[in-house]
């Protein structure tokens, strides 16, 4: 069941992703959606959710960061821009920001392995980068991964 606060949360994300798709031609809300319900079957609170349906609103719409504050919470934001690639990012930097913080962390994990999970509709080469950016930053971010990246590589040619 979810909260009015979670309600909210939901509906601010679905507009601010309206007209974006994902590879596979789904609508984009529905990735941060499953990110949030990996969240929950993992056991963590809504806080966490929020913050997986906020997780790419930084990076990919004109969502501000006083909206998502004022709608998540400042623990939210705080995940959300840890999450968000700078422009001319460093990869390990990028990643040493997420690990030191348990929220930006679990969505990171979740993220990741909804990814991998659906990358099947990606183009081969699409799949070979992401698998082995997987392998280099993220294979110990949650026991589900690795098993995902065996099963996505079983894909390639």
């Amino acid at each position: 069941m979810n909260s009015d606060r979670y309600a909210a949360a939901y509906e601010y994300a679905a507009r601010k992703h309206e007209g974006q798709y994902r590879i596979g031609g789904e609508p984009y809300i529905t990735h941060p959606v499953a990110v949030a319900e990996i969240l929950r079957g993992w056991g963590y609170d809504e806080e966490h959710q929020i913050a997986a349906l906020f997780h790419d609103l930084l990076e990919d719409t004109d969502a501000s960061e006083q909206e998502i504050e004022e709608i998540g919470g400042k623990d939210v934001l705080r995940a959300v821009k840890l999450l968000t690639k700078q422009k001319g990012y460093i990869m390990s930097e990028y990643v040493a920001g997420i690990r030191s913080d348990p929220m930006a962390f679990a969505v990171k994990a979740a993220d990741r392995l909804h990814n991998l999970q659906s990358a099947f509709s990606a183009d081969e080469s699409f799949r070979r980068r992401y698998i082995a950016e997987t392998i280099e930053w993220y294979m110990d971010f949650s026991p589900e991964i690795p098993d995902a990246v065996k099963k996505l590589s079983e894909t390639l040619g």
